[in-house]
Parts: C-alpha cells; structure tokens; sequence
C-alpha cells in the first residue's frame, strides 16, 4: 500500500483506546510487555509554524504549510525517508518554485525552533511504564540532520531504552518495514507490544506487522486509562487530594 492507502484504512479509527486489527487481532487481550512510543506530538511538540514567524507574514505561512501550493508535506516526509534537506531543497525548487524553496530552507536553518516542548505528563508517563518494569522504546519519522536538534532539546528521549528513527534507517511509517527493524533491534515481540502514535494511518501500520496500537489524540489522562486498561500497572491519573501516590 502507498501512504494514501494507509489513510484509507485508518479512517474512522477510534482515538485513545486499544485498535488490533488484522494480523495484531490475535494480538488482543495479551499481556503488554513492552510499549513503544512516536515522538512528534506524542512526546514532543512540533509546530512548524515556530520556526517562520520571525520572518514571514501568517498569509506567508498559510501558503508554504498548504502541500498543494508548497509541496511542503512531501519534502519533509522525503527527508523522513532519509532525504537530505538540501535534496528536499531542490526538489521543491524544481516542482514548486524556488520562492518556496527558499523558505523551507530558511525553515531548516531554523529548526530548533519548531520544537516548543514537551506533550504534558510524557516525562513521567514513560518514567511510571519503565518503573512498572516495561520495556520503553521510540519508533519516530524524523530527519537524520534535525534529529540531533530533538535529542539535545529533549532530554527525556534518554529516558528511552533505544529508538528507531527513519531517517538513519531511509523507510519511514506507516511502511512495515520499519516496524520490523525496530522489533529486530528492540528484540520485543510484536503481540506483547503497544504502539502509540497520534497519526491513525501508522497505528494501521503497526497492525499490519502485528503490533497493538493507540492513536493519540492530545489527552494525557486519555492514554494513561487506555494503557492502565490495557493491563499497564501504572497510575491512571485521577488521583484525588489525600490519596496515596508514588511520587
């Protein structure tokens, strides 16, 4: 399937809750051993706006974040792929003007920017899955030149026990590939693993190689009941005041 397939197959699916379908149905109900994580708005905020606003007007950046006008979404996921963003540069000189290339490479000159925090309660929810005794994993698209941009202002992706990104690995999700490289490298079983991901067409992915997964949909509390009702022995967040906690 190409990636527009993908998104065929996602539609409708259910957001913040436990999805195994096809090969990950014989999946269901298993214990989970291990739960692995995508970076971009699921443990870090992207906002590619962030990196403009010092330079460009909003009618600007409406145009250049509009794939159609720009052809933005497809030099960034060529560079999630393993393209160079000098590569994804000329590629959208020669498709959709050099206007619009030279604002994505003032865009990548200006990347850290983007990066404008972490999703709240993500430090600590991968703390409390580690603390229950999981294995923690990353399996992110991400360019190999930005991601060291990621890892410094982000601490807490140390806090993974490794991590697959697709630009070092040049495939990229929703394709099966990359899931198989991560359970190659991670050495985890598929069926005793959840994969969270805010984009719905790579937890069809994920399910397709036989991975659980949750699609994210912005609610911290949301994923910590799915994954508590998972069986996941961590705190599900409703803590009331007087209660004991772990700290």
């Amino acid at each position: 399937m190409d990636v527009s397939e993908y998104g065929k197959a996602a539609q409708g699916m259910p957001r913040d809750t436990i999805v195994s379908r096809g090969p990950a149905a014989a999946a269901q109900g298993r214990p989970v051993t291990d739960v692995v994580f995508d970076f971009g708005n699921v443990l870090t905020i992207w906002n590619p706006r962030m990196a403009l606003i010092g330079r460009y007007g909003d009618e600007a950046i409406d145009a250049f974040l509009d794939n159609s006008v720009s052809g933005f979404v497809d030099a960034y996921s060529m560079v999630d792929a393993g393209a160079t963003t000098k590569e994804a540069c000329e590629w959208m000189a020669r498709t959709h003007g050099e206007q619009w290339a030279s604002m994505y490479r003032y865009y990548c000159a200006n990347f850290e920017d983007t990066l404008i925090g972490s999703v709240p309660g993500s430090r600590k929810l991968v703390l409390d899955i580690r603390n229950a005794g999981l294995g923690v994993w990353g399996l992110s698209n991400w360019g190999f030149e930005d991601f060291p941009v990621a890892r410094r202002v982000f601490p807490s992706l140390q806090l993974l026990a490794d991590y697959v990104v697709s630009g070092f690995v040049k495939v990229r999700k929703p394709y099966p590939q990359i899931y198989r490289m991560a359970y190659e490298r991670f050495g985890i079983d598929p069926a005793g693993a959840v994969f969270i991901d805010d984009k719905p067409e790579n937890i069809v992915g994920a399910n397709e190689t036989g991975m659980r997964g949750i699609c994210f949909g912005g609610d911290p509390r949301a994923l910590r009941r799915a994954l508590a009702d998972a069986g996941v022995p961590i705190p599900r967040g409703d803590a009331h005041p007087g209660d004991e906690v772990a700290a």
